[in-house]
């Protein structure tokens, strides 16, 4: 990294020095360390190590970490950068105006859709290089992610609620010639939008965009993101504050009922033939945007119909035979209902509709009903009483025995498991009890906190790890004692639980 900031005794703009610096600081951005914030570990031991040198380079890198690494590295960085200069370094020519930029305006080009916002804010150094940050938030893929910790703030935190995550970022020097191109396209082109920005509601999309990107454990973002991360968030930390995301809409029982109401009662829902089925349908198309598209039910485009058809769908809801042979059309009708409520140009439902019909073949094939596995669907029905599809594996692993199927009798005592309900934790205490006959009570009840854990999917990466020693090698039984001893030690503590599981997931193959 040392030897990478030589590059910074070259330039001679602060613009190109900055995104060296970016470059050389996402380096380890997106990483995570079993033991320790990487941030301490990596980038506060950068500063010491460039201190320690005493060079030049060393100088010109911790001149740029004052202004563009986390608050504790800039502290170190200028500390270490005011010491060099005693002792004589040299200062790149650069040095006085790195971070004295100001903002100018920002933008966004947007599609009619919703999906993506291309939030463009321009800068300059007192009127010369003068550039365009341009910033990529995401809507579909945010709320299909999992974040950690708060990343979804609510209202009255202090933080703005999430509506998207930054997926990339750019910086262009041409600007007139990138804004008049955006403007062509927001007139020109029927499914584009182009407007100007109030400054303070940028910084606020922008703070909750990227709170979410850095919340989320291995984000879809570009490759290169990384490298324009400390870059991107120096430049939001200077837009004026005070602006404020519209909060999402909140749709109860009664309003939902009342949205699907309406829809089964209109022209575009005329021709569904099974009502019950085009019923369940529409529930759950309503329940997908609420719940995973930030409170925009209405909200129809290509992308979040193929998300909600071929991902959202087939992993996470059970569905009858007949529900999955009408969720195309139920969709179909919605898009043009949907559509027309929300004035979505005729060449928006057009290319939806287009889309839909285009993943309508490949949703047979996404959609793997559990009986097509050879599962029966009373057991399926008994493990998914909530309907989520998503569960079933880890519900199976968590409690294999309830079919009967087990070498020994499907019996506990005079009680036929076969009628107990895994979903009741009366229950699933008798289910475990036959599992490890003659174990103690706290044996048990370690089982018990587990099988609960797992049963819900909380925390996430508990499924997950279980599923990484099974693929290196592990046997179901040693793996749910190896998962109940990270509970006992951290299950009081979800971000150590999450890193005691991330370590448990790297444990090398069983001899």
């Amino acid at each position: 990294m040392l030897r990478h900031a030589r590059e910074l005794l070259a330039v001679r703009s602060p613009l190109d020095a900055e995104l060296i610096v970016s470059e050389i600081l996402g380096s380890w951005w997106g990483h995570r360390l079993p033991d320790g914030d990487v941030e301490e570990v990596i980038g506060e031991a950068l500063v010491d190590y460039a201190c320690a040198a005493g060079t030049p380079a060393a100088l010109a890198l911790l001149t740029g970490m004052a202004y563009m690494g986390t608050p504790r590295q800039a502290a170190k960085a200028e500390r270490a950068a005011l010491e060099l200069m005693e002792r004589g370094v040299a200062r790149p020519g650069w040095a006085d105006h790195v971070g004295m930029v100001a903002p100018e305006g920002c933008y966004v080009s947007r599609d009619v859709f919703g999906d993506q916002d291309s939030v463009i804010c321009t800068y300059s150094y007192g009127g010369t290089d003068r550039h365009a940050l341009v910033v990529l938030v995401d809507r579909n893929k945010a709320g299909a992610v999992q974040p950690k910790g708060d990343a979804f703030a609510p209202a009255g935190t202090g933080r703005p609620p999430a509506s998207g995550m930054v997926r990339d970022a750019w910086v262009s020097s041409r600007v007139d010639k990138l804004l008049d191109h955006c403007r062509r396209e927001g007139r020109d082109n029927p499914l584009m939008r182009f407007e100007q920005l109030d400054p303070r509601d940028t910084k606020a999309l922008l703070w909750s965009a990227l709170d979410l990107t850095d919340g989320t454990d291995d984000p879809p973002v570009n490759e290169n993101f990384g490298t324009y991360h400390a870059f991107v968030r120096a430049r939001v930390d200077i837009l004026p504050p005070g602006g404020r995301l519209p909060q999402p809409p909140v749709y109860g029982p009664d309003r939902r009922a009342t949205i699907a109401a309406r829809f089964l009662a209109s022209d575009e829902a005329e021709g569904l033939s099974d009502r019950s089925a085009a019923s369940r349908c529409a529930d759950l198309i309503i329940d997908y945007g609420c719940a995973h598209d930030f409170g925009r039910p209405l909200r129809v485009s290509p992308v979040k119909s193929e998300m909600f058809l071929l991902d959202w769908l087939p992993r996470k809801v059970l569905l009858s035979p007949a529900e999955q042979e009408a969720v195309p059309h139920v969709l179909g009708a919605w898009i043009r209902w949907a559509g027309k409520r929300t004035g979505l140009p005729e060449e928006g439902i057009r290319a939806t509709l287009d889309a839909l019909w285009d993943a309508t073949a490949k949703f047979a094939e996404a959609y793997r009903d559990p009986s097509a596995f050879g599962l029966d669907r009373a057991l399926v029905d008994r493990l998914l009483p909530d309907g989520d599809l998503e569960a079933l594996p880890r519900r199976a692993f968590a409690l294999p025995f309830l079919s009967g199927t087990h070498r020994r009798s499907g019996r506990h005592g005079v009680i036929d498991l076969s009628t107990l309900d895994p979903a009741d934790p009366d229950d699933r205490r008798v289910i475990l009890e036959f599992e490890h006959p003659g174990a103690g009570e706290e044996h048990i009840e370690a089982h018990e906190r587990l099988t609960e854990r797992l049963w819900n999917g909380e925390p996430p990466q508990l499924w997950e790890t279980a599923q990484a020693l099974l693929d290196v090698g592990y046997e179901r039984h040693e793996i749910l004692h190896r998962l109940m001893d990270v509970l006992d030690l951290r299950g009081d503590d979800p971000e150590g639980l999450r890193e005691a599981l991330r370590v448990l997931r790297h444990e090398p193959p069983p001899e």
